[in-house]
């Protein structure tokens, strides 16, 4: 039996090859992105690594019990500290850090890196005056406030040499300094396409709000001293709020945060990978049910020669075993060659990944071969169950096996209980696990319904066929004459449509739903913030409120607080303007009277602590210190604004560091292009500062969905292509089956053209079958999903994209138009007399 499985594989090695590609297409998404994710951790693994080559035990401020302490207290590094640590037994030396944002315009005003990974930190002499972490390249190290290094990657794409200016923004003001000198570091950000600004200590440290102090202190152990060991001396010098690790430690902990964030990357990828293998379980299921039909003869020979059901079922399963084994070694090759081909095009982006070896693990190696393998022989089980089934005698008198009334029946019910099940969980479920369960139930509900819904869906275009005369009719009798096949067909085509359409409802949606909310929740003309979505520094709002042709700003700070035994975040805003640049809907109060002591809370907020107009809430503040808020407003929150607002002087005396989120600004002028370059040019022209009006706000959202969606289209574009393969797999198998057929049509007086046309239209009416049940339950799951956004987000309606909708029916055709164009040749082609003599 296995050499006689061997055999009929390759006796139908082209009729096996759609499914060979499908499976292998599947494969190379799993093993592609195994590689991809693997090769871009380890980079980034290593890359990190570097970093801590200097670093055998660092001083870190002590993550502090949320319940103990002020709400915004901050451990101090001190001088005194460093100092400490230096003298100690074991340490050769110790070094400050100081760290925070600081964004490098190049010498044409545009932001380095667009803002990405970019920092600031300080240079730290030790023995000899120079810092080991930055070797310096060119120049010097940065002295004084008017000086400044970077690293060599940033001055080259930068365009600056040693002399240049540089301007530099950290919390908004521009900054002008002199390049002092070129660094060379293995910063891990900058590997990544990151910059690195260097300020000597002093500059670091009042730019960065901290002025003596330190985030960070790294001692170096003197030869024979081991980490553990100085770790344990560092230990003996610690105040309460501060903490030593050690370098190998952060090193473990930093690798395991990287791969962390890299398994979400690699579970999404993968789960797209299984949406396309599991469209191709359908053109396997397909291939080998039409394989069994074919050699109905053969097989119940074999029976009748001694042969057991058993053996049967084994044989089939050992030709589905070799057909997954060069599945999955193919689709493995592909899959290291798309994920080289990922890593060179995410550097090709600019998103500069750091420089390592291609990662092929053996767990790559075996899950892609166990998948290729796995899906095969599944989706070829219940055919080998079906072949091992059929009476020996039963099967010499038929060329195919008709499924019995009864089958579809019980078919036809299972695909009702689970059709109706799904709706029903989809309708009602209140939570996402729900909606899950109901989508996942309907979709294969609908599945088993096809050949059910195949009959009168696909009858409906009968009057568009006729129009093509026979080969119309006939087209139509063939889709309709195996509604199985059909639906198997039609299934793998309908799956991907589904989730397309699905995710551009949802996508829509929401973009309108944040559209409405940005007019609705804002009166304020600009919103204006860092583009790194850092903190601002007070002058932005000074600078802004002197600019000519404004009316009124106000800005956003935040400030930690706890109350009743809980943290939460107090909102600073001008009381006097706040009403004029915002519009929020208020059950009770408002923001009259949002005075030093007074404060205003959304409706969820008041809800779970109990409060109404006239509450007087007990806070404790950043610095400890108690205080009392009465509650003047209780209004309705949204995604935009929410929380417990206050005037901003009511929190400036507790914060030890005052910064703004964001300067909400109104002018005499309103929105216009020439006011807005106004504003640019009142903060110096600043890269590092965006200035948004409500459609620039509305414009960039719509931006990152259209990211995420086009993104989600390329992903699920794999299984729409494995689709392809399966209508040209069903046809040609189909136009193979059917060649006796065919050569009687053309005996009677159909031309190669009709034949061709019959085929065509087949394909496109089978497509169509496919995308009108796709886009149809797409509709259906962006409306039941768009319940549960609602629930968290007012301004949530559907929205139906008519366009793209016609657009993906317009896909569906062209697939079908496309998969037939070589099974109508070879239909054409077949020799008449031949195909009639074929059995």
């Amino acid at each position: 039996m296995f050499r006689t499985a061997l055999r009929n594989v390759l006796a139908h090695k082209a009729r096996l090859l759609m499914t060979v590609l499908a499976v292998m297409l599947g494969v190379a998404f799993v093993s592609g992105t195994l590689v991809f994710t693997s090769t871009i951790s380890d980079a980034y693994q290593k890359s990190a690594q570097k970093g801590y080559d200097n670093v055998d035990v660092a001083i870190q401020p002590h993550k502090q019990d949320r319940d103990k302490g002020n709400p915004g207290e901050a451990p101090k590094l001190t001088q005194s500290l460093l100092d400490q640590a230096a003298r100690i037994p074991g340490a050769a030396s110790a070094t400050g850090s100081v760290s925070g944002f600081a964004a490098i315009a190049d010498k044409k005003g545009k932001l380095v890196g667009e803002g990405f990974g970019s920092s600031g930190a300080n240079y730290y002499p030790g023995s000899g005056g120079k810092d080991a972490r930055y070797p310096v390249k060119s120049g010097r190290a940065p002295q004084g406030p008017g000086e400044i290094a970077l690293d060599a990657k940033t001055a080259d794409r930068a365009g600056y040499k040693v002399g240049d200016t540089v301007r530099v923004s950290v919390d908004g003001p521009v900054l002008e300094k002199k390049l002092a000198g070129i660094f060379t570091t293995d910063d891990g950000s900058v590997s990544a396409g990151g910059s690195l600004a260097l300020f000597d200590t002093p500059t670091a440290q009042k730019l960065y709000g901290k002025p003596g102090e330190f985030s960070q202190i790294d001692v170096k152990a003197a030869p024979g001293t081991s980490q553990a060991a100085l770790k344990s001396a560092v230990d003996k010098i610690l105040p309460a709020d501060a903490e030593a690790t050690t370098g190998k430690k952060l090193a473990d902990d930093q690798a395991e945060l990287i791969a962390q964030s890299m398994d979400g990357m690699k579970t999404s990828l993968l789960v797209f990978a299984g949406i396309s293998l599991f469209v191709g379980i359908f053109i396997i299921a397909n291939t080998f049910t039409m394989l069994v039909a074919q050699r109905t003869k053969e097989l119940a020979l074999l029976r009748a020669v001694g042969a057991s059901r058993r053996q049967i079922t084994r044989s089939v399963l050992i030709e589905a075993f070799v057909v997954g084994t060069v599945a999955g070694v193919t689709g493995l090759l592909a899959g290291i060659g798309i994920g080289a081909g990922l890593r060179a095009l995410m550097n090709g982006a600019g998103a500069t990944v750091p420089d390592g070896p291609l990662v092929i693990s053996p767990t790559t190696i075996l899950t892609s071969l166990g998948v290729g393998i796995l899906v095969t022989m599944l989706a070829a089980w219940l055919p080998g169950r079906r072949a091992a089934k059929i009476p020996p005698v039963a099967a010499m008198n038929s060329v195919h096996a008709v499924a019995t009334t009864r089958s579809l029946v019980v078919r036809n019910s299972i695909g009702g209980v689970l059709a109706a099940a799904g709706t029903a969980l989809a309708l009602t479920g209140d939570s996402e696990s729900t909606l899950g369960m109901g989508a996942g139930l309907l979709l294969i509900g609908v599945f088993v319904l096809t050949p059910l819904l195949s009959r009168p869906l696909i009858a409906a275009a009968d009057p568009v066929l006729r129009l093509f005369g026979m080969p119309g009719k006939l087209a139509r009798q063939n889709a309709v004459r195996n509604p199985r096949r059909t639906a198997a067909t039609a299934s793998a085509l309908m799956i991907g449509l589904t989730l397309i359409t699905g995710l551009t409802v949802i996508a829509g949606s929401v973009q309108k739903a944040i559209d409405k909310m940005a007019t609705d929740a804002i009166k304020a003309d600009y919103i204006v913030s860092m583009a790194s979505q850092t903190p601002l520094s007070p002058d932005v709002a000074r600078k802004l409120a002197a600019a000519p042709g404004v009316t009124a700003i106000s800005p956003l700070r935040q400030s930690p607080s706890r109350i009743a035994g809980d943290h939460e975040m107090l909102a600073g805003v001008d009381g006097r303007t706040i009403a004029g640049l915002t519009k929020l809907d208020f059950t009770a109060g408002s923001f009259a009277g949002l005075t030093d002591g007074k404060a205003v809370v959304d409706s969820e907020t008041a809800k779970s602590h109990g409060w109404k107009l006239g509450s007087a809430v007990d806070v404790t503040f950043e610095d400890g210190k108690r205080g009392t808020l009465t509650v003047s407003g209780v209004y309705k929150g949204n995604e935009l604004m929410r929380g417990i607002m206050v005037d901003t002087k009511t929190i400036a005396p507790h914060q030890s560091e005052i910064t703004d989120q964001q300067v909400m600004v109104k002018t005499d002028k309103g929105v216009s292009e020439s006011t807005k370059d106004s504003l640019r040019k009142t903060l110096g022209d600043n890269p590092a500062i965006q200035i948004q009006d409500k459609e620039d706000i509305s414009e960039s959202i719509a931006k990152f969905i259209s990211l995420m969606l086009n993104m989600l289209y390329g992903l699920l574009a794999m299984a729409v292509i494995v689709a392809v393969l399966g209508v040209v797999n069903t046809l040609a198998m189909s136009v193979f089956e059917r060649q006796q057929e065919i050569g009687m049509l053309r005996a009677i007086g159909l031309d190669r053209k009709g034949i061709k046309r019959m085929v065509r239209l087949e394909s496109l009416v089978i497509s169509l079958f496919g995308g009108v049940l796709g886009i149809g339950l797409g509709v259906f799951f962006g409306w039941a999903a768009g319940e549960q956004i609602a629930a968290g987000l007012a301004t949530y309606e559907l929205v139906l994209p008519w366009g793209r909708m016609g657009l993906f029916l317009l896909l569906a055709a062209l697939v079908g138009v496309l998969a037939a164009l070589w099974p109508a040749r070879r239909a054409a082609k077949l020799n008449m007399l031949s195909a009639i003599k074929a059995e």
